[in-house]
């Protein structure tokens, strides 16, 4: 349904519903008005009548009492006089009698049958004299209900066909309108609609006041596509570049390995081609995983012992350090340290931690220590070791993809890895200030939803 339509049905509904209500009261109010005339006019031709009667003796009634009683929109009226004792004077035979005392001292007004036919009567006892006679004069004047009631509703169909005009106008100039309204919006959709796919430049257009937070939300949003837009292509450009060494080193391997005729050469070759194979695993497997922390947004989330991941991340990666002759400990928290997240990812985090120590910590690397901890806040992983350090000022360019302080085997991924865990996990990773070698801290919040 477009936005014109619904404008006009939202409009338009309460609009019929305030004219039929008020078609009602028109209605209601002419018939109330019209009694009220009818009935001035009843009392009118009665004190004409009366007048009339009074000078004349009930001989004649004067040419304006005539035109008074007679037809002139309203219906006929019918009159009936009597005089002093009840004598008849003039007027029609047999007029309608209430049901009830009739009052002395003011007209009294009824409905009663004659012919047939509902009339409304109004009855007026005046003190007059006729001739010789004085006493009580009746005069009684009626007319039909039907001429009366038509009257009212042609006045009320007037003004139900006028308010009619006036809501089929008002419908007209609201279709109208909304579209002339509506019209900023056509022309934004207009263009964008002529906007090249790859122009995510932000809308750069006169809107209404109405609509321009949308327009507002939108050019965040396009914002954000192309900032997104330009670091995948850039993370796809990285990745090809990272991946073109080691597969051209796979591939030379594989192709001189044959003619290779030396066993220890051929074994040496062997070996060099399985590392070459290990570390394109290892890049593909944390390049993966950093695309799986920046678009896999339904990843679970669920409370774990962080004490467990450790220690079952520490056990694996023991023999590994204790094969380069380095002192490897793990210190874990005495109390249970409940964490909300994904401990796959925060044990990937760990060993990312881990192996960047063991590859950049230098020959003179001895010790690497992990341990547990909490505070009132959160909770936290510590991995310390006594290697050549990263220097305060170069922390951003480490947690970069693909960057490496200083000339190494590692990918450079490790460590823009853990930064992304920890912003999955509304966490934080910390370069703790140490007197020699590097000391990172992840800090989780305690029991919090990522």
């Amino acid at each position: 349904m477009s936005l014109r339509l619904r404008l006009f049905l939202v409009i338009l509904p309460p609009l019929f519903l305030v004219s039929i209500l008020l078609g009602l009261w028109r209605f209601a109010a002419a018939q109330e008005t019209s009694e009220e005339l009818f009935d001035r006019r009843l009392l009118a031709g009665a004190l004409a009548i009366s007048r009339d009667v009074a000078i004349s003796g009930g001989d004649a009634l004067s040419p304006s009492t005539r035109r008074l009683i007679s037809d002139a929109g309203g219906g006929e009226v019918f009159y009936h006089i009597t005089g002093p004792g009840g004598v008849y004077v003039t007027g029609y035979a047999y007029p309608p009698r209430p049901d009830m005392p009739v009052s002395r001292e003011l007209p009294f007004y009824y409905f009663a049958n004659y012919r047939g036919e509902e009339m409304r009567v109004m009855r007026l006892i005046e003190n007059r004299s006729i001739d010789t006679l004085t006493g009580d004069s009746v005069v009684t004047v009626w007319q039909r209900v039907s001429d009366r009631r038509a009257f009212a509703r042609g006045l009320a169909l007037r003004a139900v066909g006028l308010i009619a005009g006036l809501v089929a106008a008002l419908a007209l100039i609201i279709w109208f309108g909304v579209q002339i309204g509506l019209r900023p919006l056509n022309d934004l959709e207009a263009a964008i609609r002529r906007r090249s796919p790859d122009d995510l430049g932000p809308i750069r257009r006169a809107v209404p006041h109405e609509v321009s937070g949308i327009v507002s939300t939108l050019n965040r949003l396009l914002g954000q596509v192309q900032d997104s837009f330009e670091e995948h292509q850039a993370f796809i450009s990285d990745a090809a570049h990272q991946l073109r060494n080691p597969a051209a080193a796979i591939l030379a391997l594989a192709e001189a390995l044959p003619h290779v005729q030396d066993r220890a050469e051929r074994a040496h070759c062997e070996e060099q081609l399985a590392d070459a194979a290990r570390k394109s695993a290892r890049l593909s497997e944390q390049l993966l995983s950093l695309e799986r922390l920046r678009y896999d947004a339904n990843m679970g989330m669920e409370p774990f012992d962080l004490d467990k991941v450790v220690e079952d991340v520490c056990r694996a990666f023991a023999a590994k350090a204790l094969s380069c002759d380095l002192d490897f400990t793990f210190v874990s928290s005495k109390a249970r340290l409940s964490v909300l997240g994904n401990s796959v990812l925060v044990g990937e985090a760990l060993i990312n931690l881990l192996e960047n120590a063991l590859k950049h910590g230098g020959a003179g690397m001895t010790t690497i220590n992990v341990r547990t901890s909490s505070d009132t806040e959160g909770v936290m992983i510590t991995v310390e070791d006594d290697g050549v350090g990263i220097p305060p000022d170069k922390l951003s360019t480490a947690f970069r993809r693909f960057s490496q302080l200083q000339h190494g085997e590692g990918t450079g991924l490790g460590l823009a890895i853990v930064g992304k865990v920890m912003v999955r996990h509304a966490g934080r990773v910390d370069l703790v200030p140490s007197k020699k070698g590097t000391t990172f801290c992840l800090w989780f919040p305690r029991d919090t939803p990522a």
